[in-house]
């Protein structure tokens, strides 16, 4: 019997439409580095997609990788990038960013986002301080859409993130790793979080396609003309420039095609929901609210134990003595018949 897989969201390789057009274009000669008619499509459908003509756009591997590059560019010498306690880039980043010299200041999370009201009163300390001169200057404010908890930022806290960065200067970076189960969730939840949205108040901002039907990639938006010069020439020195920047290219030109990047990010949350309901419906307990592709269920651990015999997931955190916490994820491509097996064995 095959293990049924709910780890993670990039456990299958690309959308067949990627590896349909990969394989006509395969024998054609590319100029090199991104500089080539289909990224340039690619970044023209994005644009109308944000609704941000003047956006900046470019073609990443790797979600690390981009972070990494993208704060090292906005973020001087002196400054910190501020973000949750549990953002990806505090512990499971290897420690990319404070490796390019620049601290990571962390506030406390409410369910994996930050709140304006801590990140005020951070601020407000920092320029109280007539000392300030001797502590590093914050400079970017980092957060996750959707968190590492699948939870999703409100409209209105992303205006008032934005409008406090906005006072004291500071540039709005989000991680967008998931970018599309969160707007996927946040449509069906009401709050209606598009991405022309997150483009207004981020002022960088990346797609990510690897989790959501690319084989590999995100986009980076810089949504500001000359908001990071010369940019092209940070991701060459930061080692993550694609000879073979085609490859990018046309996996966001077949993913922002007819909608394309949106419709199976739906998929993901619609198996994804219906995993927790048929859990709660047994009795299990749900340990939160994630409206997103990832759903954390608090098991037995000999429940867990005997189900890992079968079933691939990630563990979370210890719950108690005798209690896990495990999260599944779902994805693009999970199947009704994935989710079917799972439950069966429940």
């Amino acid at each position: 019997m095959s293990i049924l897989r709910f780890d993670s969201d990039y456990m299958e390789s690309c959308h067949p439409l990627i590896l349909e057009r990969l394989q006509k274009i395969n024998f054609e000669k590319m100029t090199g580095y991104g500089c080539d008619e289909i990224c340039e499509n690619a970044k023209e459908k994005i644009r109308l997609a944000c609704d941000c003509p003047k956006a900046e756009i470019y073609f990443l591997v790797g979600g690390t990788q981009t972070n990494a590059t993208v704060l090292d560019a906005l973020l001087n010498r002196y400054e910190t990038v501020i973000t949750a306690n549990t953002g990806h880039i505090t512990d499971h980043e290897a420690g990319a960013i404070e490796a390019k010299g620049h601290k990571v200041t962390m506030l406390p999370n409410y369910d994996g986002k930050i709140s304006c009201k801590d990140l005020l009163s951070y601020l407000q300390n920092y320029y109280d301080d007539e000392n300030n001169a001797h502590i590093v200057k914050p400079g970017v404010v980092y957060i996750s859409f959707p968190t590492e908890f699948g939870t999703i930022y409100s409209l209105e806290e992303l205006k008032s993130i934005r409008e406090i960065c906005d006072k004291y200067n500071l540039k709005l970076y989000i991680d967008g790793a998931r970018l599309g189960y969160g707007i996927s969730a946040s449509k069906k939840q009401n709050e209606n979080v598009t991405l022309k949205d997150i483009a207004k108040y981020a002022h960088a901002f990346y797609i990510g396609g690897t989790k959501v039907g690319a084989m590999f990639g995100e986009a980076v938006v810089f949504t500001e003309e000359n908001l990071v010069p010369h940019f092209f020439t940070l991701i060459k020195q930061n080692g993550a420039l694609l000879a073979k920047g085609w490859i990018l290219g046309l996996q966001f030109d077949t993913l922002f095609t007819e909608d394309l990047y949106f419709k199976i990010s739906d998929n993901a949350i619609a198996m994804a929901n219906e995993i927790e309901k048929e859990f709660a419906e047994k009795g299990y307990q749900i340990f939160m609210e994630s409206p997103t592709n990832q759903k954390f269920i608090v098991l037995e651990n000999s429940q867990m134990e005997k189900l890992k015999k079968s079933v691939s997931f990630s563990y979370w955190q210890k719950y108690d003595e005798t209690h896990t916490v495990v999260r599944f994820a779902t994805s693009w491509a999970t199947s009704k018949e994935d989710v079917g097996a799972l439950i069966d064995l429940l």
